[in-house]
């Protein structure tokens, strides 16, 4: 069975680039470096990357590469063990944050403060019209405030949070969710601070640690 492919928990990993107010995103740095700091650090036998992406900071315009991301998590699968299990796991930074903060849910509004990095600001809109109006919400089907005990235990400064904002965060969250639900796999978000609020190494390493958690929890 082990040629048929990895067992334990497959994770697709996105973060973002630059965008407005912040120069040097931590979610980039966090995603580039992932999987080699996995590979170095991490002992877990239960974790499996399948991708690790980079994300314009952009709702509409940054759609089909994120949707490219989503696909190949699915398509992946299908090439492997019946026993992999599938996350999709977003980073996003959220510079006025001091503590991790891992999200229940997105909701079905893009509210954007400022212009995307491709232009865009929608104000009130709904993210995906078919689900309806923009008080519809998803949930992730993790167990959120498991896993935040968890990692609170191992001494990282983290909570649970039910707003995601409504920029673009909120709007990658709310297509990942939704495409999570109709392809049976599993999605959450998790926003860090700037690395001069919590440092690059602790970052890292609450990265490495969500990702034993999740595989643990799954």
């Amino acid at each position: 069975m082990g040629s048929e492919g990895p067992s334990g928990v497959t994770f697709h990993v996105t973060g973002f680039k630059k965008f407005h107010g912040v120069s040097d995103n931590p979610t980039e740095t966090i995603v580039s470096n992932l999987e080699e700091y996995l590979k170095r650090n991490s002992s877990s036998k239960g974790v499996n990357i399948g991708s690790c992406t980079i994300l314009e900071t952009a709702g509409q315009g940054g759609l089909v590469p994120l949707y490219q991301t989503l696909h190949s998590a699915v398509s992946k699968e299908n090439q492997q063990s019946n026993f992999s299990k599938v996350i999709l796991l977003h980073f996003g930074v959220n510079s006025g944050a001091s503590r991790f903060a891992i999200e229940h849910q997105a909701v079905n509004e893009a509210t954007f403060r400022c212009p995307d990095e491709m232009g865009w600001k929608p104000q009130k809109v709904p993210i995906i019209p078919a689900d309806g109006g923009v008080s519809k919400v998803r949930k992730t089907c993790l167990p959120v405030d498991e896993m935040t005990k968890s990692l609170a235990k191992m001494g990282y400064d983290v909570v649970t949070s039910d707003d995601a904002g409504r920029f673009v965060c909120n709007y990658v969250y709310y297509h990942s969710l939704r495409f999570a639900e109709q392809n049976g796999i599993k999605s959450v978000f998790v926003h860090v601070p700037l690395f001069q609020t919590i440092d690059e190494d602790t970052q890292m390493r609450f990265a490495a640690s969500l990702l034993e958690v999740l595989a643990s929890l799954y």
